[in-house]
């Protein structure tokens, strides 16, 4: 059994269902119009109220006052907006601490009352603490983060994770400039529409669902859906790209959990970028909560660009070794040079690549396909072809040799169901 299916059996798909569209209330709307309305009237009342007073003065001066109060209303009505959205915040947090009180006053009634359950019971309870601390730890520094400093623009583009391939067609939506594209961000992190995907990675010829791929997608107030080669660079420049990790990386756990309870042996690849890495509070955090799942640390291997590898220094990879130390594996994707180092990559437990369909199928390539491949067979490191959209293509890799497969061709990213 190749290296990273040793622990796991075929599994099956993870529900899905589509998450509800949020519209903004007529009401809200309305009252910003009022407001609005309101403070222009002020202005221009004010403009010529002064001219009315004094219609020897110049009239430029009337139009500056009456602009002066205009701007002065929009600012109060900016700063009124954003406390009224930060005390909304707070209430949703301070309910989710109530919830947790709630739940923790049941489940401990509950054990009283079973006392057979209580050891299953505890190991349960604390994991659930666990992760709600690091939710709420998440939350609280993305408030603190927040800035109202607009986006630079971005002349390049961070390549799309491979979990989107472009294969798969997007409906167009209105396009959003970046400063758009970051309010939308703090807001879904802020109201949980960061939604997980899942999209199936499978052993060839047989394609069994091995593992699931795992990548968010923001979700904007009004439903529409910003792909991560939209937002990534954005996140990113503006230091909320940990964040969006983190709860990721939460929702992983929970998904592992959730197939445990099902008896689904499978794994789940998560990105992870360097920004995550360095994170120290959140890993210490993350790493006491699988402290409470050590078993279900085989099942999440997380997955690096090659660029983020090569570029990794030494607090980076040592911080991979320490993870190492603790049961977890890596994966490297994004490959666009085959001059791999291998010998770095077993160092630090990465037992798996992936290795976009374009470059394995490119003639020029194909002796060095044929040479990374076998050294990857005798060293135990697994070899994945992704962006696989085709019957045909599918039949070109097979003649490769490669085992494992990923791609529309085996099932698109679909919205996972939020754990219970």
């Amino acid at each position: 059994m190749k290296a990273l299916t040793a622990d796991f059996r075929p599994g099956t798909a993870v529900p899905t269902r589509a998450a509800p569209t949020t519209l903004v209330p007529m009401m809200t709307l309305l009252t910003h119009l009022v407001y609005a309305l309101a403070y222009l009237i002020a202005g221009g009342s004010a403009g010529a109220a002064l001219w009315a007073l004094r219609p020897e003065a110049d009239p430029l001066v009337a139009w500056l006052v009456g602009a002066l109060v205009v701007l002065a209303g929009a600012l109060v009505h900016e700063a009124v907006t954003r406390l009224e959205r930060e005390r909304k915040a707070a209430r949703r947090i301070a309910r989710l601490n109530d919830r947790v009180e709630e739940l923790a006053l049941l489940l401990e009634r509950r054990l009283a009352a079973d006392p057979g359950a209580q050891t299953d019971g505890g190991v349960r309870y604390d994991a659930v603490m666990q992760e709600v601390k690091l939710l709420q730890s998440l939350v609280a520094r993305l408030t603190e983060r927040r800035a109202p400093r607009p986006p630079a623009a971005s002349a390049e583009r961070r390549p799309a994770p491979s979990a989107a391939p472009s294969a798969a067609p997007i409906p167009a939506a209105p396009p959003m400039d970046d400063a758009a594209v970051l309010e939308a961000v703090r807001d879904a992190l802020k109201a949980d529409r960061i939604d997980v995907y899942l999209q199936p990675i499978v052993s060839l010829p047989q394609r069994k669902h091995r593992f699931y791929e795992v990548f968010s997608r923001v979700r904007a107030a009004d439903g529409q859906q910003i792909m991560p080669d939209r937002y990534l660079d954005i996140a990113e420049r503006e230091g909320l790209i940990a964040t969006i990790d983190n709860l990721q990386l939460v929702r992983c756990v929970q998904l592992i959990r959730e197939t445990e309870r099902r008896q689904h042996a499978i794994g789940f690849f998560a990105n992870i970028s360097a920004a995550t890495l360095a994170d120290a509070e959140f890993m210490r955090q993350f790493l006491n909560m699988m402290a409470q799942n050590h078993a279900l640390v085989p099942k999440l291997v997380f997955e690096l660009s090659q660029h983020a590898v090569s570029a990794g220094g030494a607090v980076t990879m040592g911080i991979l070794s320490q993870l190492a130390r603790l049961g977890f594996r890596f994966s490297m994707d994004q490959v666009t040079d085959l001059a791999i180092d291998l010998d770095r990559l077993l160092r630090h437990e990465f037992r798996c690549i992936k290795l976009d369909r374009a470059l394995v199928l490119d003639p020029a390539n194909a002796g060095r396909i044929r040479e990374l491949r076998h050294r990857c067979a005798a060293e135990g490191i697994d070899l994945i072809v992704e962006k696989i959209e085709t019957e045909n293509q599918l039949v070109e890799v097979l003649d490769t040799g490669f085992d494992f497969g990923q791609g529309y061709l085996f099932g698109e990213p679909r919205l996972s169901r939020k754990p219970e």
